[in-house]
This record gives C-alpha cells, sequence and structure tokens, in this order.
C-alpha cells in the first residue's frame, strides 16, 4: 500500500516555504566581465549555523524511474544544503512541511534543465534523485562537528508519478 504524490514543474513560489530556486530568470542585476556576461545575485541564502563552513562536494547519483518508491526523507538542522547540477537534464526534487517534529505530506516537483535549488536549514527533503544519466551535481552545503542529518522512515511509503 502507498499514498499517490504527483510530480509537478518546478515553480519559485511553490517551492518557497522549502527554500530557493536557483534560475537565469528575469534580466541579471548587473552586467559583468567586458559585458559579456550576466550576474543573477544572490539567489540563495546559504547557511551554515554555529561552528560550520561552506564545503563544496561533488555528487554522481544514479538515475531513477518514475514511478518512484518514497520510504524516507532527511533533513539538515544546522545548514542549507544546495543541489547544482552539472548537466543539463531536469531532476526530481521532494520537500515535505514539518508537522510538529514529523514530516507532513511530501510534494514532489520536477525541475527545468538547468535550474538548481537550495533547500532551507531543517526542510524536510527526499535524497538526491536524477532523472537522467550521468547525474553529477556540485552540492554545497554544511560541514562541521555538530551531527547535521536526520532521517525519516514512513510506516506507508508514498509513490511518486509523472
Amino acid at each position: 500500500m502507498s499514498t499517490r504524490i504527483d510530480l509537478q514543474p518546478m515553480d519559485a513560489g511553490a517551492f518557497a516555504p522549502f527554500g530557493d530556486v536557483l534560475d537565469c530568470a528575469g534580466d541579471p542585476d548587473k552586467i559583468i566581465n567586458q559585458g559579456l556576461c550576466g550576474r543573477f545575485h544572490d539567489r540563495a541564502r546559504l547557511e551554515f549555523g554555529p561552528d560550520g563552513r561552506a564545503g563544496l562536494s561533488l555528487f554522481q547519483a544514479e538515475p531513477r524511474q518514475l514511478p518512484m518508491k518514497l520510504e524516507m526523507v532527511e533533513r539538515h538542522p544546522e545548514g542549507s544544503q544546495a543541489f547544482v547540477p552539472m548537466s543539463w537534464h531536469p531532476y526530481l526534487v521532494i520537500v515535505a512541511p514539518d508537522s510538529k517534529g514529523t514530516p507532513g505530506t511530501p510534494l514532489a516537483f520536477e525541475t527545468a534543465p538547468g535550474q538548481a535549488i537550495n533547500f532551507r536549514p531543517n526542510t524536510w527533503h527526499g535524497v538526491l534523485c536524477p532523472l537522467h544519466s550521468p547525474g553529477i551535481f556540485a552540492v554545497i552545503d554544511r560541514i562541521g562537528q555538530t551531527p547535521n542529518l536526520e532521517e525519516h522512515w514512513f510506516l506507508t511509503p508514498y509513490m511518486v508519478y509523472s
């Protein structure tokens, strides 16, 4: 038995309670590099908590197929986490509102090619889910000595459909 979640297009307004959508929508804030580059300035609120620092890691994840069983979400209480795709493919982003310390009903988004996302600290989210190879992402998140991962396994899994 599972509960159905329908995939929706990534939308900055719908995603706002969970974090930031990072893309080049709209006009650049400034033109730089001898007029050959638009700067879309300060698109994410990166947070690293007490005694943390920014880290840049590379992830290589196996592509997922839809429908996909969602059994677990996680959150990082001490810092934000940004996923920046290193290919021009959409990917799956799953988030859930907090409901008294546990995740509420998840939402599933499909990014547009080239979109990156930044999860706010303490946001319940699914694991990295590319939909195409090579599944390589730059990940900017908190590096520190204090625990920064909490997992929640659903008693009844969800199924994500396109």
